[in-house]
């Protein structure tokens, strides 16, 4: 017999990805230049010119064993040392070698640290909207995912809400800031409530609540905008970070977990990481790109391109009357469908070769997300058709859509 729920998993996929390969294949029908495409979150900005650099410089220079063998189960040592120091440079936040583990990206380090955290039938609240994938991951773990309803309109975590969702069987609880999908950060006053009530609910039920801190893009924030770091306002905090974005690295998978080293236990909390790594079969991430972290420690994206990217798409899309979320950060404009349902605007969008992910299964109905790292060109040339969408609504009464007041 087959394992149901992971027939399941894989006979029917993301939203996201489903979207993505009706893409692929309707480009081939009418050409990519006629599909608008906004559905999935791979950077189109080039990867600085630092990481090619040493690609070319580690494959001329070292050992076969040394880019292509086995590491450390966690990581080459000296990949770990140069992380730690980075992250103590940055935040100050008193990590070393033997509180960082070696991932395949944001995804791998999450199921790895819910994993190490979860036991059966533990809960882990997450904040609406959120990554799809955080539900499959939490269940895989044995837990049970709760979702923490936001703030109307600004989309920031509702503290009363959060404090209301959690139980003596709450262990984890995930902020992703920049968020995917609303682009939102978390600010600095939210941080310190949510931790407030963590501190508060630890001393109530007498165990610990571990903070995850899902980072993929904590590089890509605009107009000076700063995200709390939270291992500096949390003792009980585990941060999963990727490369993926802000390297424009997606398809290379590397990333890392750092354990703070003022949780509770921490070094057995780390242990448990390494663990949870050996059990799902994660250990030694690439060994190429581990080296090419090393050697490009600090290197970014040009984010100015995405910044032009949202200015562009939402000014367009609130003149014609749509009703946005202002990202301050990531690369998604989260966005009010014209409708109540989100699937049905999202096929009357596709009719037009919009491709835009209804937001259903982020835990927010009524909304889309779109993907805005793409060139520059696409989105101009989308918004012809972003603008006959709304006025097709527009015709339609405000009996039958939802459209913004002006």
């Amino acid at each position: 017999m087959l394992n149901e729920k992971m027939y399941g998993l894989g006979s029917k996929r993301s939203i996201i990805r489903e979207i993505f390969e009706y893409c692929k294949s309707r480009a081939k029908e009418i050409g990519a230049d006629k599909v608008f495409d906004f559905s999935i979150g791979n950077p189109s900005v080039p990867a600085p010119k630092e990481i090619n650099e040493a690609i070319c410089e580690l494959v001329r220079n070292e050992s076969a064993v040394l880019l292509h063998g086995y590491t450390s189960a966690q990581g080459d040592l000296g990949v770990r040392q140069a992380i730690a120091n980075e992250i103590n440079e940055r935040f100050g936040a008193g990590v070393n070698e033997n509180s960082i583990y070696m991932t395949c990206g944001a995804a791998a380090s999450l199921t790895i640290s819910l994993k190490a955290l979860l036991n059966p039938g533990d809960e882990c609240v997450v904040f609406a909207p959120f990554f799809t994938e955080y539900r499959v991951f939490v269940e895989n773990a044995g837990g049970t995912l709760v979702v923490s309803e936001p703030m109307a309109k600004t989309f920031q975590i509702d503290i009363k809400d959060l404090e209301d969702k959690i139980t003596e069987k709450t262990r984890a609880i995930i902020v992703n800031s920049p968020n995917n999908p609303s682009g939102v950060v978390y600010s600095e006053e939210t941080i310190k409530a949510l931790c407030s009530v963590l501190e508060k609910k630890q001393r109530e039920y007498g165990a610990p609540i571990y903070l995850i801190a899902d980072e993929p893009y904590r590089e890509l924030v605009f107009d000076g905008i700063k995200v709390p770091y939270l291992m500096n306002y949390y003792d009980n905090t585990i941060v999963c970070y990727s490369y993926s974005k802000a390297l424009s690295l997606p398809g290379e998978r590397i990333g890392y977990i750092a354990v703070s080293p003022k949780a509770q236990d921490s070094q057995r909390v780390y242990l448990a990481v390494c663990g949870a790594g050996r059990s799902l079969g994660y250990v030694c991430a690439p060994s190429l790109f581990q080296q090419v972290i090393k050697k490009t420690i600090g290197a970014k994206v040009d984010v100015n391109i995405y910044k032009e990217n949202r200015d562009i798409l939402y000014g367009a899309l609130t003149e014609y009357g749509y009703e946005c979320v202002s990202p301050d950060g990531a690369f998604y404009l989260f966005v009010k469908a014209l409708e109540e349902d989100a699937y049905k605007f999202f096929e009357k969008a596709k009719s037009k070769e919009i491709l835009v992910v209804p937001c259903d299964d982020f835990g927010v109905k009524g909304y889309v997300r779109i993907a805005y790292c793409v060139d520059k060109e696409r989105i101009v040339n989308a918004l012809p058709a972003f603008k006959a969408l709304y006025e097709e609504y527009a015709t339609l009464g405000s009996n039958q859509c939802a459209l913004k007041t002006k």
